[in-house]
């Protein structure tokens, strides 16, 4: 259980809150993890049942159906959620497409699906990554051309979360001249005609959350589905990435922190030389060095949510705070398998499952070589 003592800028209800999820998932989600990496996929009913418990769009204004909490509220989900062992895609929905609907959507648009992604009946994906274009995303290739009150849409998009379940999509594509000012965002029925799903993706971990390819022929969407205005899709998500980052930041730090707890655990019990593990100096020092760097991460995430809640957050500061969690997230669960020994590389130990899910991090929602690029922008 994480430990939320010594957090700042958190209060008695945030922890009230915390306490509601942290049971939830221990009633719904626990049970069935093993059952869901096995199958690829979660159910969907989970979704539902996670809306219903007030999980998901957190900070959606009551006018939406939401509760209209603070991010706070979202880190709270995210860090409960990856310290439990989840890898579902619950913050796309939360952080992300929700909120750009939100700030981009019309009144209608955000009537007609902010309330359902609030209960869990409409679940969001965010098209952003094609085949041959990861984080350039000024060169994407996906076309929608105008035809009328229309848009023809021709394209494939890949490594989408949320991408089996998607009711809607919120898809980047190039309406306009090349570079970032010709791409454009689009709200996607995936019950439009033209629209396939491919495979639910193989991946190295994260297996129970589903990450697709998607496919488009010829698709027919109503000019009407444009969000924002055209030609101003590169610009909004440059705007959103900031707390895209953070969700992320909020979920490396709990992995760390139950990777770290694991290995202490273990460490504790398993005996070797006639003393336990954790008795034999370099364990303790490994495990000082990564509690001291735990203990900074911690400061920072809160610093950098408080930041956020007021409003203050920079791309630069996001971007460092992306590459520092991630990078500890990576550095902590390895060496946490290191003191499981031969233990670690066995799938009945929880080390194993947060080692595999753990390397993408450095990878989605920008490389880590991304992140040192923007961040040396603004020195």
């Amino acid at each position: 259980m994480l430990n939320t003592a010594k957090r700042t800028g958190f209060d008695d209800t945030h922890e009230m809150f915390r306490d509601s999820v942290r049971k939830f998932l221990e009633q719904e989600f626990t049970p069935n993890a093993d059952r869901w990496e096995e199958a690829g996929n979660c159910d969907r009913d989970f979704w539902r049942k996670s809306g219903q418990t007030g999980l998901l769009c957190v900070g959606i204004p009551e006018e939406y159906g939401g509760p209209g909490l603070d991010f706070r509220y979202n880190s709270i989900v995210n860090e409960e959620m990856a310290y439990a062992g989840s890898s579902l895609a619950f913050s796309v929905q939360s952080d992300i497409c929700a909120h750009y609907l939100l700030n981009y959507g019309t009144a209608e648009q955000k009537q007609r699906y902010l309330p359902g992604m609030v209960t869990g009946e409409i679940v969001a994906a965010i098209g952003m990554t094609e085949p041959s274009v990861g984080s350039d995303l000024k060169n994407l290739r996906t076309s929608a051309k105008r035809d009328g009150d229309h848009y023809i849409i021709n394209g494939s998009k890949t490594y989408i979360s949320n991408g089996q379940h998607a009711d809607l999509l919120i898809l980047s594509a190039r309406t306009g001249e090349a570079g970032g000012r010709g791409v454009s965002l689009i709200l996607v029925d995936t019950s439009t005609p033209g629209f396939a799903r491919g495979r639910n993706l193989d991946k190295i971990g994260q297996s129970a959350a589903d990450t697709s390819e998607l496919f488009f022929d010829d698709m027919r969407v109503p000019v009407s589905q444009l969000l924002g205005e055209e030609g101003r899709g590169f610009a909004y998500m440059m705007t959103e990435l900031p707390q895209e980052r953070l969700a992320i930041c909020s979920q490396a730090q709990a992995v760390a922190q139950r990777a770290f707890d694991e290995a202490v655990a273990f460490t504790k019990d398993r005996k070797a030389f006639g003393q336990t593990i954790f008795d034999l100096q370099n364990t303790r020092f490994t495990l000082a060095g990564l509690a001291t760097k735990i203990q900074v991460g911690w400061a920072h995430l809160d610093w950098a949510l408080a930041r956020h809640v007021a409003g203050e957050l920079t791309t630069a500061e996001a971007s460092a705070a992306k590459l520092f969690h991630t990078e500890l997230q990576w550095e902590v669960v390895d060496a946490a398998l290191q003191l499981h020994g031969g233990a670690g590389y066995m799938n009945e130990y929880p080390i194993a499952r947060l080692w595999r899910d753990s390397r993408v991090a450095r990878i989605y929602g920008g490389t880590s070589e991304i992140m040192k690029e923007v961040v040396s922008r603004s020195i």
